[in-house]
């Protein structure tokens, strides 16, 4: 049974050489044919389109960086994959984005996971990325034993949908741990406490996250431009999802004036 992948960035490469590595048969695409120069020696083959590829591939999985690019991929791709086929968009994408597209590949016999992933490209390339799935209880069974040739836990969450709906909480989580990190080494700047050593000491102790940790690490506010923007996206698409819930209007909130920050610090 022939996998295919799309979207070889930096998070998904190294998810896609996993599978291989795993020995599974693996088919690539890319929008740019310099993307599959690091795979021409690794037993991968080849589509030279979407649609060839869906052709070929009893199961594809999708890791583009939107909803625009997810959509693009599978106005090719549904028409092309046979019943009983399944796409599992492993993408950060709005919850409604993945039931539409779950319904039209139902028209064709086809099933669609929504199933985002945590961990980044280094997680991704040690195997340990955290799979957030939802989907039919079946087709999450058929495919779990491929997830986890790059995923150290897997979670099966509820219908389509359900995956993203808790990437985004958790992202919005993620950043609002952000924004208390920089507020609690900013409160030590203004206490003459030293700001290195009380980043050792959380690390350490009870109020410790693993956002405060990649705060701590960051040489200034601007460097973390590019994952801001990220988690910035996402806060807003959990804002799309829940309205102005009181629950989200905590975490959003928290997360804003910090990913403002941020924006406004990389681009000064």
């Amino acid at each position: 049974m022939t996998i295919g992948f799309i979207g070889l960035g930096s998070q998904g490469g190294p998810m896609a050489q996993r599978l291989i590595e795993a020995g599974h048969p693996v088919m690539l695409w890319a929008r740019r044919p310099e993307s599959l120069a690091p795979y021409h020696d690794s037993g991968a083959t080849f589509a030279d389109s979407v649609t060839a590829l869906g052709a070929a591939c009893a199961i594809v999985a999708v890791c583009v960086v939107d909803d625009a690019g997810v959509e693009a991929i599978c106005a090719d791709l549904i028409p092309a994959m046979a019943s009983g086929g399944v796409i599992i968009i492993h993408s950060t994408i709005h919850p409604r984005t993945c039931t539409r597209l779950a319904d039209q590949a139902a028209a064709r016999g086809i099933s669609l996971v929504d199933a985002p992933v945590s961990g980044g490209g280094g997680g991704a390339a040690a195997g340990t990325l955290t799979v957030m799935l939802g989907g039919d209880a079946d087709v999450v069974a058929k495919i779990t034993p491929l997830l986890r040739a790059f995923a150290g836990t897997i979670v099966h969450l509820g219908d389509v949908g359900a995956g993203q709906n808790a990437k985004l909480i958790n992202n919005a989580l993620m950043a609002a741990h952000m924004a208390l990190a920089h507020n609690a080494l900013e409160a030590a700047d203004a206490i003459g406490v030293d700001r290195a050593a009380l980043a050792e000491l959380v690390k350490v102790s009870s109020g410790r996250s693993f956002g405060f940790d990649v705060y701590a690490r960051q040489p200034s506010v601007g460097a973390f431009a590019h994952g801001a923007k990220l988690l910035a996206k996402d806060v807003a698409l959990l804002g799309e999802v829940m309205g102005d819930a009181p629950s989200f209007a905590v975490l959003r909130d928290t997360a804003r004036p910090y990913l403002d920050l941020v924006a406004h610090s990389a681009a000064a």
